[in-house]
């Protein structure tokens, strides 16, 4: 077997955003739509780039043996015979085991109407969206003969708080999405649509939460808490270490080592905790954790600089 490829390799592979091109291609990423926004009278040409990579890491499915690469192959529930490709159509399955079979011609005919707009068709305050309704997330870029009508409708949008609600097709599909401004830029979400959320009422388990009693007391505490723990949102401080661990240990597998990477988590206890007593320690472990931060412990230094030397007796 050849050397296998190191962790920032494999690192590497794991990362790699979705819409930037592998080896061999341009160092730039791709615009994946490209049209223009319709904004009354006026109409701004845009590209649209993936704002989001997901990252995660892929595995194979190996013969346990021989570690060959197993294919999936399309096999005849009735027969056992695989079918090829070109002898497949689609079904909807109405009941068990029967389906109306749906001809690719029949879809396309249904097909939204492809066009190269984003049309806008209403402003609301951002505040009224439900982040439950965005889906994914897209940097929209204005040609170079755009830009001003493009800063126009960012900085309107940001002075006003408004959001505007857009329809759109990109391959085939109709999408609902909402573009709202970003330090000057825009940025598109796609939206899911309202009969795609799971009603709460179909989940058992949330009925009567707000009729539930907390003291006055408990309360205060729990907002102690959060103060406590309340700063700057810094996204670049949480990481998928999961996902790190995975590749730690297919780094240490290929340099010939065994065994997983041991992960010690505190065990979760399962007697009923008191509320005021779990809270109140919670306060004072995390105005321990805020005292050892780097941050805290350069103020406390800077006060102690500032005060007046202390007179002995």
């Amino acid at each position: 077997m050849g050397e296998l490829p190191s962790l920032s390799v494999l690192g590497r592979r794991a990362r790699q955003p979705f819409g930037v091109p592998g080896k061999g291609d341009s160092d730039m990423a791709r615009a994946i739509w490209s049209g223009a926004i319709s904004f009354g009278l006026v109409t701004i040409p845009v590209k649209l780039y993936t704002a989001v990579s997901r990252k995660s890491v892929k595995f194979n499915l190996l013969d346990a043996e021989s570690h060959a690469r197993l294919k999936q192959k399309r096999v005849s529930s009735v027969t056992g015979d695989e079918v090829p490709w070109n002898q497949t159509v689609k079904g909807y399955e109405i009941t068990k085991d029967t389906y109306i079979v749906i001809e690719d011609g029949e879809l396309d005919a249904l097909a939204p109407e492809a066009s190269r707009t984003i049309d806008i068709t209403d402003f609301v305050l951002q505040s009224e969206i439900d982040p439950l309704f965005y889906d994914s997330g897209y940097h929209l870029v204005p040609d170079e003969i755009a830009r001003k009508p493009y800063a126009l409708l960012s900085r309107a949008l940001e002075e006003s708080g408004q959001v505007a609600i857009a329809s759109f097709v990109m391959r085939t599909k109709q999408y609902l999405a909402a573009i709202r401004p970003e330090e000057g830029r825009l940025v598109l979400s796609t939206m899911i649509y309202a009969d795609e959320l799971v009603d709460p009422i179909e989940i058992g388990g949330l009925e009567g939460l707000a009729d539930i009693e907390v003291s006055d007391a408990e309360l205060t505490m729990a907002n102690q808490l959060i103060e406590t723990l309340a700063g700057d949102f810094t996204p670049e401080k949480y990481e998928d270490t999961y996902r790190e661990q995975v590749l730690e240990l297919i780094e240490r597998k290929s340099n010939g080592e065994v065994g997983p990477v041991e992960v010690v988590t505190p065990a979760a206890s399962a007697d009923v905790v008191d509320l005021m007593a779990a809270l109140e320690a919670s306060v004072a472990a995390a105005k321990e954790a805020r005292k050892r931060h780097p941050t805290a412990q350069e103020a406390a230094a800077g006060d102690a600089d500032e005060l007046p030397e202390a007179k002995t007796a």
